[in-house]
């Protein structure tokens, strides 16, 4: 194989900067100068950065809005999971978990925590954040929202057995009573495609994130809302969402006992 300097001279990410330089000179008007100087640092930076990483036990958690997000806009990502305490302790002890807890996310050399601060970044990062100051406040509202009721069904295998029915109904009443028709009736305000500016946002894939946790506890639920049923189906047929959903994907289960029993042995729960 031909080789420039140390190189291999078609490895996949000088081959990505290539395609791009070409495509780029090749524009009419560019400033070759200021692609020197600039575009090419931000293209070789961005290129060999490499793939963010995601420290969390192999379950769906705290972690889980993360790779959906990272998912919808076609990002690839390692997983580095936690099997016993130590894996965590060792985390803490290596100073990399600034409140002492995951989920944490290496990205753009930043080591990450706290779940709503790393989704911001992402969403920041790749325009699912709204053009403006407005669009970002009802984003985040939704964003909250669906928060609430996703925090409900996150903690329901951690219930005990003898309130586990009570909190179930309690999911069950404020899914149809109060959540999924606040969504039902913002879509059903604007006739658009998606709930902030007719373009996907962060809040679009928490919300379908959160649709596919509801229909794991009952599937009826979303009977009356055929705005959220649509919008499921939209947003799953993206590419790179339906990658992720597939058999084999990056998109977690849910837990069974095994799992629950792991997380408690790395959590000390």
């Amino acid at each position: 194989m031909k080789s420039c300097g140390t190189f291999p001279y078609w490895t996949p990410p000088l081959q990505r900067i290539v395609t791009i330089l070409k495509h780029v000179i090749q524009t009419p008007g560019r400033d070759i100068e200021k692609l020197n100087r600039e575009t090419v640092r931000t293209l070789i930076r961005e290129t060999m950065a490499g793939k963010p990483t995601l420290h969390y036990f192999k379950g769906r958690g705290r972690m889980e809005p993360i790779r959906w997000l990272l998912a919808a806009v076609g990002v690839e990502f390692e997983e580095k999971f936690l099997e016993t305490s130590e894996d965590l302790e060792k985390l803490r002890n290596d100073g990399y978990l600034l409140f002492q807890q995951v989920p944490m996310v290496e990205i753009d050399g930043m080591k990450l925590v706290q779940t709503r601060a790393i989704l911001n970044y992402i969403a920041a990062k790749y325009n699912l954040h709204g053009k403006d100051m407005k669009e970002r406040a009802l984003i985040d509202m939704y964003s909250e929202g669906i928060a609430d009721l996703y925090e409900m069904i996150l903690l329901l295998p951690l219930c005990p057995p003898d309130q586990k029915g009570a909190k179930m109904t309690q999911i069950k009443e404020k899914t149809t009573n109060r959540y999924f028709p606040a969504f039902e009736k913002v879509l059903k305000s604007h006739g658009q495609d998606y709930l902030v500016g007719n373009r996907l946002s962060k809040a679009d894939i928490h919300l379908v994130e959160l649709i596919y946790a509801v229909e794991e506890i009952d599937p009826s639920l979303l009977a009356n809302f055929p705005l959220l049923k649509a919008l499921k189906t939209r947003i799953s047929n993206l590419p790179t969402v339906k990658k992720f959903l597939q058999p084999g994907g990056q998109r977690k289960a849910p837990l069974d006992e095994k799992a629950l029993e792991q997380v408690r042995k790395i959590f000390k729960i």
